[in-house]
């Protein structure tokens, strides 16, 4: 273990998706404190999730094992006993462990889940969990604030749309309470010489789109030149049988953006309430990164920012996020950022977050554990000059990831290389190949296209390949025999 041991800010966001940032090109959002965490950090321009759903996500870069490995493939279902998360790794190790917000490992689904969701044994010493914004848990813990603070407020409709609305003011929002316990957690720790990670787990930008007020009306100054969504009419007629159906209602059509309905001002307002909640989460990351500096923590803090998984917002006709792996869905930020121990750079190798648990043990000079199965990002941060390669290509997989799907199942798994997207849709032996160098917004669908079938079986072969080395590496030969 490295003799100075570095405190760990993680601070994960929900259904961010990667271009939500000025320092990933977005022109419109506000976005000042974490620009300048990327300018002075690593800077991963090609991250990707293993799951375009929570919790096959947040299983996966917690204990850095694939979904289907450590079994936490779909959302309303508990994350077995034996798994062993990061946080739990680092208790062992001395650290202090805390959590505010979303943890997402088992079901919380409040009709069988009516208090707080069920917990392995994580390591988190603290531990303040709010599922997400709504008031369904005797136990979120962000309401009981709301309670003591005897905060009212009665949500505003949002003129320009149906599918947005004004949510609760920046003092009161989930955000700010997210951040607020890291704020208690890490004043405390100031007075101690013990290292801590503390989690910050954020609900926003999830749906449902309600910022504060204030920030989205910001963007009314330049709404006539918000972007539309990146869809065009038909071109789903050849893609999986589940954008079809999401085209019509996301989540099976169990919710109601329905895109044929939708007006030009829906899809604009609908992307400014997203870009106003990242806005948000960026003005409170700036409130915690300031009381780092105020109490001398800053320079051993190494500060993580990342998202679990993207979000549609529109994008080739559907909102939300389903069994499809557009870069919307699976492509996120990720910025790493320890003061005068790691030098600038944008790193364009691809880099998936399974590979986060064994960075962070590399860097703490910590063993991994036995289970874990990615690659550490560590000989990209630190190498002096700016490496272009870590992997040949990305893994995700959706297995029955959700429950919206049914007769059939939705079952599908993706591999992408720097330049070609394939993605398998098990259930109906069909799929979909992307040429992300002729075709970057994924629209032309290559699959029955003859010119491509070298490439979609050299493409078939490699995903075959990664689904194959999924397999546990638990538990560990002892012998030849």
């Amino acid at each position: 273990m490295r003799e100075k041991r570095p405190n760990i800010l993680w601070i994960c966001t929900d259904q961010q998706r990667f271009d939500t940032l000025g320092c990933y090109g977005n022109r419109f959002v506000e976005t000042h404190n974490l620009d300048k965490l990327a300018d002075g950090g690593v800077q991963f321009m090609n991250a990707f999730s293993q799951s375009p759903v929570c919790t096959p996500s947040r299983g996966c870069f917690l204990t850095g094992r694939y979904p289907r490995t450590c079994r936490a493939r779909q959302n309303g279902a508990d994350i077995p006993e034996g798994e062993v998360v990061l946080p739990k790794i680092l208790s062992e190790a001395g650290y202090i462990c805390g959590l505010s917000g979303k943890l997402h490992l088992s079901a919380a689904d409040p009709m069988v889940r009516r208090g707080t969701e069920r917990r392995i044994d994580d390591g988190y010493d603290e531990f303040h969990w709010s599922h997400d914004n709504t008031n369904l848990w005797l136990t979120n813990e962000y309401f009981q604030w709301l309670k003591e603070k005897d905060a009212q407020y009665v949500k505003k409709r949002f003129k320009k749309s149906r599918f947005v609305q004004y949510g609760w003011p920046e003092d009161y929002h989930q955000t700010t309470w997210c951040v607020e316990k890291g704020i208690d957690f890490i004043r405390q720790a100031a007075n101690f010489n013990t290292p801590w990670l503390f989690s910050i787990n954020i609900f926003d930008p999830h749906h449902a789109f309600d910022p504060p007020e204030k920030y989205i009306n910001r963007y009314m100054e330049v709404f006539d030149e918000i972007p539309l969504p990146n869809y065009h009419e038909g071109e789903l007629e050849n893609k999986t049988e589940w954008q079809k159906i999401d085209h019509e209602g996301a989540y099976g059509q169990t919710e109601r953006f329905n895109y044929t309905h939708m007006k030009e001002r829906d899809h604009k307002s609908l992307k400014v309430a997203y870009w106003a909640m990242c806005d948000l989460i960026d003005a409170q990351i700036g409130r915690i990164i300031n009381l780092l500096e105020e109490t001398n923590q800053l320079e051993n803090t190494l500060i993580i920012f990342m998202s679990d998984h993207g979000e549609m917002l529109g994008d080739h006709g559907i909102y939300l996020k389903g069994p499809y792996f557009y870069e919307p869905c699976i492509h996120v930020p990720l910025i790493m950022y320890w003061k005068n121990h790691i030098s600038p750079k944008k790193v364009q190798a691809l880099v998936e977050l399974i590979d986060l648990p064994q960075t962070i043990l590399d860097i703490l000079e910590y063993p991994y554990h036995k289970g874990m199965q990615g690659k550490s990002l560590w000989p990209l941060i630190s190498q002096e000059e700016i490496p272009d390669y870590h992997k040949d290509d990305i893994y995700s997989e959706y297995y029955n990831a959700m429950p919206w799907h049914k007769d059939p199942t939705a079952q599908a798994s993706m591999v992408r290389t720097e330049r070609y997207k394939l993605v398998v849709d098990h259930t109906r032996s069909y799929g979909e190949l992307y040429d992300l160098e002729q075709d970057p917004n994924e629209t032309e669908n290559l699959w029955n296209n003859q010119t491509y079938s070298k490439i979609k079986m050299d493409m078939l072969i490699r995903l075959s390949n990664r689904m194959a080395f999924t397999v546990d590496p638990l538990p560990v030969r002892k012998g030849r025999f």
